[in-house]
């Protein structure tokens, strides 16, 4: 039987309860608390009763509230109207003719696959993800006979999707590379400044769009790249420019690849269609097999959201071609130490559909008519409304919806007829005039050029 020093030295139930009061209080509010360390345990309960919860107070009540993303802020106020005619072109995501989101066939099949066969598990992946997405990946984009890849000068990684692969090139430039500072087109991808900003290098841009031709300021891209400092790095959309649809020609290519070898400016590529724009998987990546071809080295970043429609499956990729095999091997072993902190590992299962189809002939060749189909259906989509604004005899000169090419149209729309549509016409759309041509149909092309002709007729 215990003595009674030990039987004393045993708080009571109360006591316990009433320390853990002092404890969980603020100081204030201890002092009372403490004048009475054998207060009942119903007085302890009203003492919590009295003090403010994290539900009527927060360290962080002084938090303002933060704005929409100016992208996807589009697809908030869409959900929230509730016309029947709305419709949304904001977000570059493929729709079919119906106006519903497209799970591709041979994605369905692979996938069906994958959950058939009982030896697949739930392990970790390694830090730079599956061994055989990243082959197959830099192969897609490089070519099956590319030089660095049978030199063995790439290293790659799988990332999350394309906003990931540009985090880690990023993160990774800012940590090795002598040069901080990054040249984007102007304009670019909304989350393109962000990103690379929070991963620690300085952002500038480069002329890219006229305005008043609707199409490429090559001139002026030029003297921007000119007149960087050697050694910047350039960020370079590999195809279907987002948002504007235009792109430079091969000899335009050609020349830009010489100007950036001759002043040793590091391209840094964000292929995002490829496939998707043209329709064809090596035609979307001429660009950037010219660089390759040149012995130079460059990033890459990959993504698979877009040509094989894994959005919400964030796989893609990064490639990084280096002078040689050993460099690549260093090259990837500080990847390593840029992912490891950041997600640890990548996810398994998007990566597995994209290895699943691209190892197997007849998926692969499946992959490609699928993907033809929706690239078809969005050239079809520019011609349609280029017809229905020319029926209309809407003023101006709309030709640039079928000389520019992608999932994005640069309508030319200035921000008070894109708030003009939105109002009257329920057609929504990013303030700077950028349509998602995969967001139209047959259906929804006459409300939409009906919206135009009435925004540039009464709103200069």
């Amino acid at each position: 039987m215990p003595s009674a020093n030990v039987r004393g030295a045993q708080p009571s139930a109360d006591r316990r309860l009433s320390t853990l009061v002092r404890h969980l209080l603020p100081s204030s509010a201890r002092t009372a608390t403490t004048t009475s360390t054998s207060s009942s345990a119903a007085d302890a309960d009203s003492s919590l009763q009295a003090f403010p919860t994290m539900a009527s107070s927060s360290v962080f009540a002084g938090l303002a509230q933060a704005p929409e993303d100016p992208i996807l802020g589009v697809t908030v106020a869409y959900n929230k109207d509730p016309s029947p005619v709305k419709v949304n072109l904001g977000v570059g995501a493929y729709r079919t003719e119906e106006g519903k989101p497209l799970v591709l066939n041979v994605v369905r099949r692979a996938e069906q696959m994958l959950i058939n066969n009982p030896s697949r598990v739930k392990e970790y992946l390694p830090i730079t993800g599956l061994a055989d997405f990243n082959k197959l990946s830099a192969k897609l984009i490089f070519g099956a006979d590319s030089p660095a890849i049978q030199e063995n000068r790439v290293a790659t990684v799988q990332c999350l999707s394309g906003t990931g692969s540009l985090r880690v090139g990023g993160e990774f430039l800012a940590r090795h590379y002598h040069e901080r500072t990054i040249y984007i087109p102007q304009p670019t991808w909304g989350n393109h400044p962000k990103v690379f900003t929070l991963a620690g290098l300085t952002v500038r841009s480069y002329r890219y769009y006229d305005p008043a031709t609707r199409g490429l300021d090559f001139q002026g891209l030029l003297e921007d790249l000119g007149s960087a400092p050697s050694g910047a790095i350039v960020l370079l959309h590999a195809c279907a420019h987002n948002p504007t649809g235009v792109d430079p020609t091969l000899d335009q290519w050609e020349q830009i690849r010489q100007l950036m070898r001759s002043k040793a400016l590091l391209p840094f590529f964000d292929s995002a269609y490829q496939g998707f724009a043209s329709g064809s998987l090596d035609q979307d990546a001429q660009s950037v097999r010219m660089f390759v071809a040149d012995g130079g080295e460059l990033l890459m970043a990959q993504s698979y959201a877009k040509n094989m429609g894994l959005y919400g499956e964030r796989v893609g990729a990064l490639s990084i071609v280096c002078g040689s095999a050993d460099v690549a091997v260093r090259v990837e072993s500080q990847l390593k130490l840029v992912i490891r902190p950041m997600y640890s590992n990548p996810p398994i299962h998007g990566a597995s559909i994209v290895a699943t189809i691209l190892k197997d002939s007849a998926m692969f060749n499946e992959w490609t008519v699928e993907l033809k189909g929706m690239a078809d259906r969005i050239i079809s989509m520019r011609q349609q409304l280029f017809d229905a604004l020319k029926t209309r005899e809407t003023p101006g000169d709309w030709s640039h919806i079928i000389k520019q090419i992608g999932m994005f149209t640069f309508t030319g729309l200035n921000s008070d007829q894109v708030a003009f549509m939105r109002q009257e016409y329920h057609i929504y759309m990013t303030s700077d005039g950028r349509i998602s041509m995969a967001g139209l149909s047959g259906r929804t092309i006459p409300h939409l050029a009906d919206a135009i002709h009435a925004a540039v007729t009464k709103l200069k």
